[in-house]
């Protein structure tokens, strides 16, 4: 791994930022006014490239896929957003951009190669260009989640925190039986009951830790804002082929949030606890 990076102040002439006037801000908070102590968070919510990196090299159907960003993770977030009047943060640019659930000594952050595609606009780039898209769009992401946590402590409130993000439906020709999966490390009081919820239904195939695994992921956004705090969280994945349309989404953010609700209400779940 490499070492994390230097961050210019933003008057440093070596440090242009990539976004322009037009581009999209790094972040958006909805709901902030939420009287829900729940913290919804989309790491990888939208595909936009700033303007002044030229698509990074890539064609526009790159940028559709998965590589690019968690397709229909959005509009899932902002529904639980509305369903549980909770505040929510997502992200605004694409992961080929700069990949907001990574450590910054992470290799994989800023990736040169993003499943077998090689990413032309992120290789050969100088220890300047690199912390200016640091400082320009993955540290005011954190910033926001941070900020956001900081706030509801400060008025009494303990957050859960709930992540939401995509997968694929086949990866390296393995089709993938899970309609969602639960991803977790230490702290069980979500994540647990959670997939026992959803595993009531039998039309659902629900991945514990599974496609991926949530164990050990240092530097990512739920170990730095939840485990790290001690906050009760989850992250939940959800395949891409059942949130691709906006029925989808309605679809499955009711059956998160149908899942979700009897747990979010207990309040012996918002407290601080270390595992």
């Amino acid at each position: 791994m490499r070492p994390a990076d230097p961050v210019p102040t933003a008057s440093d002439p070596s440090c242009p930022s990539p976004l322009g006037p037009g581009d999209p801000p790094p972040v958006t908070v909805l709901n902030r006014e939420g009287r829900a102590p729940v913290l919804v968070l989309c790491d990888h919510a939208a595909n936009a490239v700033p303007a002044r990196l030229g698509r990074l090299g890539l064609d526009e159907a790159a940028f559709g896929r998965h590589i690019a960003y968690d397709v229909g993770a959005a509009g899932v977030t902002r529904l639980l957003s509305r369903r549980f009047d909770a505040p929510a943060v997502l992200s605004g640019y694409s992961r080929l951009v700069v990949d907001i659930n990574r450590a910054v000594d992470d290799p994989t952050w800023l990736p040169e190669i993003s499943d077998g595609v090689v990413v032309p606009g992120n290789r050969g780039l100088g220890a300047a260009e690199v912390a200016a898209r640091r400082q320009a769009i993955y540290d005011p992401y954190h910033a926001a989640v941070a900020a956001e946590i900081d706030r509801m402590l400060g008025e009494g409130r303990v957050p859960a925190i709930v992540s939401i993000h995509s997968f694929t439906p086949v990866m390296r020709g393995f089709e993938r039986p899970w309609h969602l999966g639960v991803l977790w490390d230490r702290d069980p009081r979500l994540s647990v009951p959670l997939i026992e919820a959803l595993r009531r239904d039998p039309r659902l195939v629900v991945g514990d830790n599974e496609p991926y695994t949530g164990r050990d992921t240092l530097g990512s956004t739920t170990d730095v804002h939840a485990t790290r705090r001690g906050l009760p969280h989850v992250l939940v994945e959800l395949r891409q082929d059942l949130v691709v349309t906006p029925a989808g989404e309605a679809e499955w953010a009711g059956i998160l949030a149908g899942a979700l609700s009897p747990l979010l209400d207990d309040p012996a779940l918002y407290r601080v606890e270390r595992y």
